[in-house]
Order: structure tokens, then sequence, then C-alpha cells
């Protein structure tokens, strides 16, 4: 079969177009036709060796085309232990059922699913149950077969094309798991950060669909289009005092929430903004993973923080209801066959684009 395979951390040239066995079932597990995939974070933050803990600046465009320096990389995935080369990414795999492994019933055969990227270990306590990531520590979606475990592939039933149902399973699992650690509720008013990308412009929907105000922050550019997703108020991210342009909006009070996915230097402004007991959850740290932080704010505001990572299996059984239901809708911004992948991640880095960038196989 035909997939792009990762052959070590670095630039562009690390993904090879070639030719691969198609993988066969084990005990528990399925074999999917993969029909599209979308492109994520974590693939180019996995590739360029960008999560290592020795790399402290933003994930630049540069970064993101030629990787981090060779003195800068050690081991650079979220779980250190158990990444190896060559490795078959892509966590937002859609297709069907071809064939199963044993255990597995037969009348799954034929089955439209999403893969639910994040393996977990159901032993563990519900919060730490995720052991590993789909195109991450195990080979994903960016061939034209793939093996999961059964459970994670999930059966969807859908009007939305391949393409459209691509988009979510990574963004806006974490985006409503997010929502889900900080409890947004109806009324409240949550800033989202990275409204233009995959997480983002999920948070924006799915906290309208809770009944909350968000305030979108975002490039000045793309402020039409975030503001159709349903943001009530826009900050572009050009505007350098954040905290002020917050309150001009709520006033004194403070906001309720943010949902961030970028970190960076504004993060202490974030945390400024917020009412007492307020709520901070990121999921990303695109602009720094190492911001500076004034442990006053979180100590006297009584704030509450979180990060996420993994989400919850209950929150991407709530995802796929929303999608059936019509709840929720797909923003692809942009589409490219599986041999221009690195084509792909030029433009995903580029952060031109509104939604998501998806793979066709």
């Amino acid at each position: 079969m035909k997939a792009v395979v990762l052959h070590g951390h670095g630039g562009l040239d690390k993904l090879v177009f070639q030719d691969v066995p198609v993988p066969v079932p084990g005990d528990g597990e399925v074999l999917i036709e993969v029909t599209a995939c979308g492109v994520n974070n974590t693939d180019i933050n996995t590739r360029t060796g960008w999560y290592s803990p020795n790399v402290k600046s933003a994930l630049t465009a540069e970064i993101g085309l030629k990787g981090v320096a060779d003195d800068a990389q050690e081991l650079g995935t979220w779980d250190r232990d158990t990444l190896s080369f060559p490795r078959i990414q892509g966590a937002d795999a859609v297709g069907r059922i071809v064939a199963i492994g044993v255990g597995v019933p037969k009348d799954r055969i034929g089955e439209r699913v999403m893969v639910d990227p994040c393996i977990r270990d159901i032993a563990l306590p519900a919060l730490s149950q995720g052991i590993n990531y789909f195109g991450s520590e195990c080979d994903g979606g960016y061939a034209q077969f793939t093996t999961v475990a059964a459970g994670n592939a999930v059966k969807i039933q859908s009007d939305l094309t391949d393409v459209e149902l691509a988009s979510f399973a990574c963004s806006y699992s974490t985006a409503e798991e997010m929502l889900v650690r900080i409890d947004l509720k109806a009324g409240e008013t949550v800033l989202v950060t990275g409204a233009s990308g995959g997480v983002g412009s999920a948070n924006i929907q799915l906290a309208k669909r809770r009944g909350a105000q968000v305030i979108a922050v975002a490039g000045r550019s793309k402020e039409k289009l975030v503001r159709e997703l349903g943001a009530d108020e826009f900050i572009p991210r050009e505007r350098e005092d954040l905290a002020q342009a917050i309150e001009e909006i709520v006033g004194h009070r403070g906001i309720d929430a943010v949902a961030d996915v970028i970190g960076g230097p504004t993060f202490g402004q974030m945390l400024r903004a917020l009412r007492r007991a307020g709520r901070y959850v990121s999921a990303g740290a695109i602009a720094g993973p190492c911001p500076e932080i004034d442990l006053r704010d979180l100590i006297y505001k009584d704030l509450q923080m979180w990060g996420v990572g993994n989400p919850q299996k209950s929150t991407f059984t709530s995802l796929v209801g929303y999608i059936e239901r019509g709840e929720i809708r797909p923003l692809v911004a942009k589409t490219f066959p599986l041999e221009k992948l690195r084509e792909a991640h030029m433009e995903f880095v580029s952060k031109s684009h509104v939604g998501k960038i998806v793979v066709t196989i």
C-alpha cells in the first residue's frame, strides 16, 4: 500500500511517500481502509522534535518547515518513552472497516468509522488512561490502510463527507474535553485563543453549543470568518494589551474562563483577566511553551488550571453524538492528496487558513 512515512525528527524531507506492507489486525483490532485524514499540530510537533523539553521557543513557521536544531532534540514526543521510527502519522482517520482481528464481531466489517485517536488503558484512573496516541506512538492514518483497537474505530452515521468527518476527531475532542474540564456553562464568558485554528474554531462552536459567550482571539484578517463561527466578540492577535482589551469588553468583573491553545507571552494577561475563582485550560503552547507566571494571580484569586492532552472516552462519544445530530459543523480550509502531505504541512505551518486541512487518500 501507499503511505507517507516519517523517518526521523526534522524537516519536510523526513516525510517519504512510499510503499509499505498492508498491516494485519491483531487480536481485538480492525483494519480500516482510510479515505481521509486531518492534519494536526501533533503531526508537526512530533516531526520537528518540538515536544522536546530542550525546546523553549514558539512553534515558528521555520521550525515547522525545517525542524528544531539537532542539539535540542530529545525523543520529541509528549510520551518520550515510546516514539520510534519509521512512523506513519495521522490522528484523524476516517474510512471503512475491511477486516477484523480475533475477538471482533464479523458484522463490524463494512462500518463507516472515525478513529478516536486516544489509545487508553481503562484500568487506570479516568484522566490518566491515555497511554498512546494514534499516529504518534503507533502508526496512524496517512496510509491507504491502518489498524487500531476495535473500540477506537467508532461507527458514525452522518450525511457529511469523509473529508468533512476527518476534520473533527483530534481538534474537536480536545476542544470538548477542555470545556468539560472547566465545566463551561450557559451564560458564562470564555476567552478562546487561536480561534482560527482547528481546536480554537472547535472551541467557538462547542462553547456556543453550551450557551456561553465567546471572546475570540485570532489574526486580524480572520475576524469575519471567526465571527461567522459564532464568536460574540473579537480581539486581534496583533493587539499586545490583551488584558486591557478584555476589560473593555467585560469591565472589571473579569471573564469566567479561558480556553487557550497558544501560551506564550500573553499567558500572564489571560490569568489577570480571569475573575476570582476563574478557570483556565490549556491544550497547546504554539506561541511559546515556557511563559512567565505570576503565582499571585493563581493563589490569591483562587484560580483553577487544567491541562488537556488526552480526552476521555466519554468526551469522544459525546462528540460523535453532536456530529450525528448536526449540532456542530465541519470547517475544512483545504484538502491535499496523500502524496502531497509535505505541501499540506507547509500550508498548515503558514497559519493562513481558518479551520482544518485534510489529506485525501
